[in-house]
């Protein structure tokens, strides 16, 4: 599943964030960091998928 999640992170970063976490505060900073800048968006979103799937 965490292959998905990372194609959808690069993708689309808030999907992917959204099917790790759900609907929670790191939701909503990674749609910020999306609008503000693609690229950020995916390298938190990464970050985010990473950290979880220990």
């Amino acid at each position: 599943m965490s292959i998905i999640r990372l194609i959808f992170a690069i993708i689309l970063p808030p999907l992917g964030v959204f099917f790790t976490v759900g609907i929670k505060p790191a939701f909503w900073l990674n749609i910020l960091l999306t609008v503000l800048g693609f690229v950020p968006g995916i390298v938190h979103a990464v970050w985010l998928i990473a950290k979880h799937d220990h």
